[in-house]
């Protein structure tokens, strides 16, 4: 049992793993997933011994650790460069073959000549190793870990540059050494995870968040949204433009309080408040419970009555001088725990999202078929295409909030706000919600409005911070 408890590593001052606690067990394989950057590559290099331990303690490691990865890849090469480097003969060295690479570390070399074949290298056996392009060196760097017999077996991202016949034939062989050798693979294309994987881990920042059984289906289908939402390639669906909202003056902002209040007789709630909320321009707006932040919500979309004695602009419209709500409203999308309990209807998911081009709860008008490929083009980047016409009723609590937010998001308005997104939702969901709601912010022209009242949810993706404190005295931009 190989086992990580609260380990530190830090990796020549480039990158740093914090505080992980991971057990392998006999007769598991495991999957490592998260983002470009997240610290997959690392959390496998330090299987193989690599890394600076800061604190904590690696128990429990086989002796033979074979890893494959693009950066042991680029080590051997340079060592094969430093070689030269290091020649003092008058003629110029031809390099390390690769005949004498794979032999160094081979224990089994039946299996080599078959990997040599089915991998097409058998040409390449005295040619020096560091003249091999990229994928070839990345053949043989296979070759030798497959062949040199590992108690573990650790594979960064092993499908990269292979052929359709290799990477076939690599499949099926994992498969068969996954009977009697435990497996570390790391892959940045959650569709690729091969069958015999019994347990995934996820990694972002440098942190493992989550360690989640295959046969988990709830915890494994949660994950699958979470690395879909933070791996594909879809954009943010276009709008309809059948379904333009009226121009907003580009000189202008979406919002403007100057010196806002809100007072009750025997309580003021916050004062002399000046904000500014410009197009395309995302905010956080945190503070602890009491501190003011629903009534300022209230005072922006129009339903506090205070709002008609503050001064308020909002798209264009100076409040009190006759604009209704529904034209305040029609640019707004908005999305809070109320409204979620509020949407209790058996309607079918494509349909959820439509009904936000029509502002309702449940669909009552007939679509066009615009908003429905629309709809669908939401599913497919919230990871749901095949769950389009289940009831929105029957989704868990985090799907539902995922699928209110796109409801939000159809119409494209000028100002999203996400009132409290994460309320209610456990690790996983949580982490979902914030992987789309930075994922708005970052490629759409919405402005995000996303209130918090817990540092953790902070978004590194919205860099404008309002915070309200529990006091009169305080707010702070």
């Amino acid at each position: 049992m190989l086992r990580l408890d609260a380990l530190s590593v830090d990796f020549d001052e480039r990158f740093q793993l914090h505080d992980i606690n991971w057990t392998i067990r006999p007769g598991e394989h495991w999957l490592i997933a998260g983002a470009n950057g997240s610290g997959k590559s690392a959390l496998a290099a330090v299987l193989a011994g690599d890394g600076a331990h800061l604190s904590g303690t690696l128990s429990g490691a086989p002796d033979r650790v074979a890893l494959v990865s693009y950066e042991r890849q680029a080590e051997l090469i340079e060592t094969e460069r430093r070689k030269d480097d290091a020649d003092i003969l008058d003629v110029i060295s031809e390099g390390t073959p690769v005949a004498e690479i794979i032999d160094t570390v081979c224990q089994d070399p039946d299996l080599a000549q078959a990997l040599i074949d089915t991998l097409g290298l058998q040409p390449l056996m005295g040619r020096a190793f560091r003249k091999l392009s990229t994928g070839e060196t990345r053949k043989v760097m296979l070759i030798r870990a497959l062949t040199s017999r590992p108690d573990l077996l650790v594979l960064d991202e092993p499908f990269d540059g292979l052929d359709r016949d290799s990477l076939a034939w690599l499949q099926g062989h994992l498969s068969v050494l996954a009977e009697t050798t435990p497996l570390v693979i790391v892959l940045n294309r959650f569709d690729e995870c091969p069958d015999f994987i019994t347990h995934i881990a996820y990694v972002e920042d440098g942190h493992l968040l989550h360690c989640v059984e295959r046969d988990d289906e709830r915890a494994y289908a949660e994950l699958y949204h979470l690395l879909h939402l933070k791996t594909s390639e879809l954009e943010i669906p276009k709008a309809d433009p059948a379904a333009r909202l009226p121009a907003l003056d580009p000189d202008e902002p979406l919002v403007r309080l100057t010196g806002a209040a809100v007072r009750y007789t025997d309580n003021t709630v916050f004062e002399d408040l000046d904000w500014t909320i410009e197009a395309n321009q995302s905010w956080q707006l945190s503070g602890p419970n009491g501190s003011g932040k629903t009534c300022l919500l209230s005072l922006i979309t129009g339903d506090h009555p205070q709002c008609y004695v503050n001064d308020i602009v909002a798209f264009g419209f100076q409040r009190g001088t006759g604009e209704s709500i529904w034209q305040i409203k029609q640019y707004i999308g908005y999305v809070s725990t109320a409204l979620q309990w509020e949407y209790r209807v058996g309607t079918g998911l494509r349909n959820v999202i439509i009904s936000g081009f029509f502002d309702s709860i449940g669909l009552y008008t007939k679509s066009t078929d615009t908003q429905k490929a629309i709809a669908d083009e939401w599913l497919a980047l919230l990871g749901m295409s095949e769950r389009a016409d289940e009831p929105f009723n029957s989704l868990s609590y985090g799907d539902q909030r995922l699928v209110l937010i796109a409801r939000a998001m159809v119409k494209h308005p000028p100002l999203l706000i996400l009132d409290e997104p994460c309320l209610g939702l456990d690790d996983m969901n949580r982490q979902l919600v914030l992987a789309l709601v930075e994922r708005i912010a970052a490629s759409s022209e919405t402005a995000v409005l996303y209130v918090n009242h817990r540092e953790r949810d902070r978004l590194p993706g919205i860099d404008n911070h309002l915070t309200l404190s529990d006091n009169t005295d305080g707010w702070q931009s």
